[in-house]
């Protein structure tokens, strides 16, 4: 069950990582990479230690779609709402 909630995580710190990429933030971007080779390294290690546990790499691919779908959901509202605040200046 832990794999599922990091690659929900994973998928929300990759979505602010490469909005921070596409903004040029240099810095920024860089310690959220260094964070997310921590998580794969974690993943990597667990998936390893489990081989021959399939549903371990699909609920890690659950967790994924669930962190992508969240994260892409919370900007895509965000961009739409300052859009209309524009609009209303």
């Amino acid at each position: 069950m832990v794999l599922f909630f990091v690659g929900v995580l994973e998928m929300i710190i990759i979505t602010v990582w490469t909005k921070l990429v596409v903004r040029t933030r240099i810095f920024a971007s860089g310690a959220i990479t260094m964070v997310n080779v921590l998580i794969w390294y974690y993943v990597l290690q667990t998936i390893v230690d489990n081989i021959s546990n399939w549903k371990l790499v699909l609920l890690y691919a659950f967790g994924c779609s669930v962190g992508t779908i969240i994260s892409t959901y919370y900007f895509h509202r965000d961009e739409n709402s300052k859009a209309n605040l524009a609009k209303q200046e």
